[in-house]
């Protein structure tokens, strides 16, 4: 289901359950659109992400890693001034809308207490984040400014009147007894339910509607129907469904039929959902610039790689123009100035005519010596240019596994790559950064994590996300005996098992992982090569994640989306 009223119903109970009465020890906002609050209750610490961003709007615990940007945003600032230390009253929902308010206990300038909202609208292309204050619904900040020119209904700035969206005067299912629905469906056929739903009731999806009224259905009773089904959004059991490789989440099991995966909690729910289409948004924001110097060195390299295959080609020619020379010295009478071509018997070949081209400007001598310098040039050429095409063909594959490595990256790992790339010569470093007219040394990268997985008997699996990471996992773990796990000659993430001896399933399900996380993600059957890590050796000179390797095993896998939430710490 898309995330509706209903669904922000069952947030806020959840949010409000493990929030109310925290401390809000932390602020940060590692991604221009979403602000990550931490938040201290019952001995607990809690990482609440608000997100405004168009596509991925939501409010939410997570369990995933973020990368904080070195200089702090304006707002993230401003929320630290206003708002940490200070305790969270509750979490509520407007009406069964889009919209849900945080409302914190805190002291103005002048030490009296004074309750702040924090107010996250998630309107699609509209979503914002705003910090009013109760008394007067003043806007003090917000996440993004909405010049008047933009919006005419009201005005999205600090300093202004906070007004609620548009009403759209609908019924809040949560506040009704439900008495109009009778009548309602009365005076409509079945096929259009689920549209009299939404235009009577605040907050149903087209999905929603169509569920519920697929309920009234089979239902005896419409009224208890309709009341019991809407009692599953107090009641969550967070579930994920797997239709056709794409995924569809929901506040409780509504389509029991469907593959599906359960959650203990909500958060970890839209984690799961979320994981992969908001991660690689935020890659894309960050890496925008490395996607592109890939694209680019990609096709300059294949560019080259034609050339060179071309030459090869012609080098592999070369004794015909030794022929043509040996034959034009032979009878340089029969060449004039002038000539395109001629044709002359090829004692090579049984005497047979072979039809020469000409340069017009010179005799038979001359067009001979071009032959033999053409013949000359190709031959000391060859070496050169299958060095060439080598080393073109590492440069290619580098960089088909950079842009794999970005397609399956997470905003902690783009910091990697870039590092990596600057250590390869391709993107200049910034060494030094002004701070207050000094300059002082860029402090020194620090190596993000590999992702850790757990196998279904408890087995530590790990997953190299970048080259850095890979070298360190496959070339410098304490343990050799440890088993790695890589797809079979395509760009993909380095594994390693924590086991020398790991049973089949962990050995299958890492294959998985290794698979997922590669080229082939969207294939099936795929096969994946595993060994002792002991067994890997790097070539001198090698680039970063390139490892060579004799005597592994092959196993055929098919990558399992669900597995992976499943296994992922």
């Amino acid at each position: 289901m898309p995330l509706d009223g209903l669904f922000v119903h069952s947030l806020a109970k959840e949010l409000n359950e493990q929030l109310s009465g925290g401390r809000i020890t932390k602020i940060h906002q590692p991604y221009p659109n979403e602000v990550i609050m931490v938040v201290r209750n019952n001995s607990n610490n809690y990482p609440v992400l608000l997100s405004a961003n168009p596509a991925y709007a939501r409010a939410q615990v997570t369990k995933i890693p973020y990368q904080n940007p070195a200089t702090p945003p304006n707002f993230a600032m401003f929320l630290r001034r206003n708002l940490e230390g200070a305790r969270l009253q509750s979490v509520s929902q407007v009406a069964n809308d889009r919209i849900l308010n945080f409302a914190i206990s805190t002291h103005d300038e002048l030490g009296d207490d004074q309750t702040l909202v924090l107010t996250l609208e998630m309107m699609g292309r509209h979503s914002n984040l705003f910090l009013i204050r109760e008394k007067d619904q003043r806007i003090l900040e917000l996440i993004k400014h909405v010049p008047a020119d933009q919006n005419r209904v009201r005005s999205l700035i600090p300093g202004a009147t906070y007004v609620q969206p548009p009403a759209q005067h609908l019924i809040d299912p949560f506040d009704t007894d439900w008495q109009a629905l009778a009548p309602i469906l009365l005076d409509q056929d079945r096929d259009d339910w689920a549209k009299a739903i939404q235009k009577t009731y605040q907050g149903f999806s087209t999905v929603a509607a169509g569920h519920l009224a697929q309920a009234l259905e089979t239902g005896a009773d419409s009224i208890q129907t309709a009341k019991d089904w809407l009692a599953n959004f107090d009641h969550a059991k967070p579930t994920l469904y797997q239709m056709d490789k794409k995924f569809a989440f929901a506040a409780f099991d509504w389509a029991p039929e469907e593959s599906s995966q359960s959650f203990a909690t909500l958060g970890d729910l839209l984690d799961a959902y979320f994981q992969g289409q908001a991660e690689a948004d935020r890659v894309n924001q960050q890496a925008s610039a490395l996607v592109r110097l890939v694209k680019n060195e990609l096709k300059k390299n294949q560019s080259k790689e034609k050339k060179l295959q071309q030459t090869l080609t012609d080098s592999e020619n070369a004794e015909s123009f030794k022929i043509k020379g040996d034959l034009l010295i032979t009878y340089p009478h029969l060449v004039h100035k002038g000539m395109q071509s001629v044709e002359i018997e090829n004692y090579y070949d049984d005497n047979h005519l072979l039809t020469i081209a000409l340069d017009p400007r010179f005799d038979g001598l001359q067009n001979a010596n071009r032959y033999f310098r053409k013949y000359r040039k190709l031959r000391s050429a060859k070496d050169y240019v299958l060095e060439q095409l080598e080393a073109t063909n590492q440069e290619i594959d580098y960089f088909n596994q950079i842009s794999t490595q970005l397609a399956v990256a997470s905003p902690k790992d783009v910091a990697d790559i870039k590092v990596e790339l600057i250590e390869q010569g391709y993107l200049r470093e910034k060494t030094k950064v002004k701070t207050k007219g000094k300059q002082t040394k860029k402090p020194k990268h620090v190596l993000s994590t590999p992702d850790q997985f757990t196998a279904s008997d408890g087995t530590l699996i790990e997953v190299g996300k970048n080259n850095l990471q890979n070298d360190k996992l496959s070339m410098k773990k304490p343990n050799r005996q440890n088993i790695w796990l890589h797809v079979q000659k395509l760009p993909g993430s380095h594994v390693i098992i924590h086991s020398d001896n790991p049973s089949d399933e962990t050995i299958e399900e890492a294959a998985k992982l290794a698979a997922y996380f590669s080229k082939a993600r969207d294939s099936a059957n795929v096969p994946v090569d595993y060994l002792p890590a002991g067994k890997l050796r790097k070539p001198n000179g090698a680039k970063p994640g390139y490892v060579i390797f004799e005597g592994q095993s092959t196993t055929y896998v098919t990558p399992d989306p669900i597995l992976v939430q499943k296994l992922k710490h």
